[in-house]
């Protein structure tokens, strides 16, 4: 079996989780800046991610409003899961994310990380629980 790789996608950075090759855990396993005018290099590195780790399958947190309705950020990650799907061969599948990054901080604020560690690890963290949560429902 393969792994499955999890993106929190955000205007700042990009949260990356990944599974193990039983697909019954997840761990965060990067935080990719992104930098203005460097979108396509943001692409090439989450390809170099799913070659490197032998990913399966991608999932991306779609972040809907509490009542199931698209915003302007969700609206912004299916055009990322548009590009994404013209750029990598693997499925890309939006996932429901409400409500992970507040569980992120709340897991994070638990193990006792900083203000600082929380900004840094939140995203990735974030991505775990997208995963984590798709793994189960498996």
């Amino acid at each position: 079996m393969s792994r499955v790789l999890a993106i929190d996608y955000g205007e700042k950075s990009v949260g990356i989780a990944i599974s193990d090759e039983l697909q019954l855990t997840s761990r965060p396993l990067t935080t990719l800046r992104r930098r203005r005018g460097e979108y396509q290099q943001l692409l090439d590195d989450i390809q170099n991610l799913v070659d490197q780790h032998e990913i399966e399958t991608i999932l991306v947190g779609l972040p809907l409003n509490m009542d199931g309705s698209r915003g302007p950020a969700a609206s912004r990650t299916m055009r990322f899961i548009a590009d994404l799907k013209r750029q990598i061969a693997q499925p890309v599948l939006p996932v429901d994310e409400r409500l992970t990054s507040h569980e992120a901080e709340r897991i994070l604020r638990q193990q006792g990380a900083t203000q600082r560690q929380r900004r840094e690890l939140s995203d990735e963290t974030a991505a775990m629980i997208i995963l984590q949560d798709y793994l189960s429902r498996k």
